[in-house]
């Protein structure tokens, strides 16, 4: 079977951690700031893992990971 080609978008958005779930950061945090709450700002920063019916497809996406 040939080599599979990694997406390079993908790999450069997602993180597996060491049990092999997919880390990802919240969408939201890079303009427009000045109307977001401080508190919305702070939760933005932290990441999150993938929810399941993304895992597929992404894991799909980045098949060395």
């Amino acid at each position: 079977m040939p080599k599979l080609k990694t997406n390079r978008a993908a790999a450069k958005r997602f993180k597996a951690t060491g049990t092999g779930k997919i880390k990802r950061m919240k969408a939201g945090k890079q303009h427009i700031l000045t109307k977001k709450s401080q508190k919305m700002k702070r939760r933005l920063r932290k990441g999150t893992l993938l929810d399941s019916a993304n895992l597929a497809a992404t894991k799909k996406m980045l098949p060395y990971i």
